[in-house]
């Protein structure tokens, strides 16, 4: 059936101050919107997260709602992105995909969101023979989105073409003022700790990343392993037995072993701002 107010031309007459105008169609603007929403890659499982669903339990969700809420309502005019970090299961996914989705429906932006090692795995897909996407057609969408949301950053397993390639999409969108949502686990802790920003990405990355986005750490429960609106009985009880509760979880969130051999690998070794590492695994090839 063709709209009502346009006949299916996307253009409706409006009257302003006596004079008759045109303008773009409500039912254009859903259209566009539903466009931008398919070509924003948002996986099935965070289909239905949207920010007036977002549970706050602790001050930390408050605070990064909050500052989620602001970003959506002030796109385009935005000076920093966001980065959410902290512990799993605390929402950091969930609210990133819920002001992607909300700030697609408000200002129409081209968003889209990567799962940080599915983006370095498409990329790795390109170099195979016969392969239909090349290198910089995989990497566009994610260097040129007005809004990007980079899931998960840190999870991925360290090469030097890792980090040349997390290096480029940091760079790049930081050098462009491009809106930038980060979740990760990482944590700001000390250089030699195996899960903190300045080991896992360097002290030149870290860097970038201070400047364009607010960090937000959210702290709170694992919804994942209790689920949504957890009773407070419930709560006590996992801060008391979970392995995932911080009472429970050794200092820096790896066996002591682990991160004695990687602090070992630290020792004397600092280049350019990053430590030579000398991870396992070539250029494009580790997985």
């Amino acid at each position: 059936m063709a709209c009502a107010l346009c006949d299916d031309t996307g253009w409706k007459e409006v009257g302003v101050d006596g004079v008759s105008r045109v303008e773009r169609c409500d039912c254009w603007h859903a259209r566009l919107s539903a466009t931008l929403m398919e070509q924003a890659r948002i996986p099935r499982r965070y289909a239905h997260c949207e920010l007036d669903n977002f549970d706050t339990h602790t001050d930390s969700q408050r605070a990064a709602f909050r500052s989620a809420t602001r970003l959506v309502e002030a796109f385009p005019v935005v000076d920093q992105g966001l980065l959410f970090y902290g512990d799993a299961g605390v929402g950091k996914t969930h609210l990133a995909v819920a002001l992607l989705k909300a700030t697609i429906r408000r200002a129409r932006a081209h968003a889209v969101f990567y799962e940080t090692r599915e983006l370095l795995r498409l990329l790795r897909d390109t170099y195979n023979q016969g392969a239909d996407a090349t290198e910089v057609e995989v990497l566009r969408p994610a260097l040129e989105a007005e809004l990007l949301v980079l899931d998960d950053l840190g999870a991925e397993k360290k090469s030097e073409w890792v980090d040349e390639t997390m290096g480029l999409v940091v760079n790049t969108r930081y050098n462009e003022k491009r809106v930038t949502v980060f979740t990760t686990n990482l944590d700001d802790s000390a250089n030699t700790e195996p899960t903190s920003f300045a080991y896992h990405l360097g002290l030149r990355t870290r860097s970038r990343l201070k400047e364009m986005c607010q960090w937000l750490r959210i702290e709170g429960v694992d919804t994942r392993e209790l689920g949504p609106q957890p009773s407070a009985e419930q709560v006590a009880n996992w801060q008391e037995t979970s392995p995932a509760s911080p009472k429970n979880r050794r200092a820096g969130g790896l066996p002591g072993k682990s991160s004695g051999q990687a602090r070992a690998q630290l020792k004397g070794r600092e280049r350019d701002g990053k430590a030579d590492l000398k991870w396992p695994g070539g250029r494009a090839g580790s997985r």
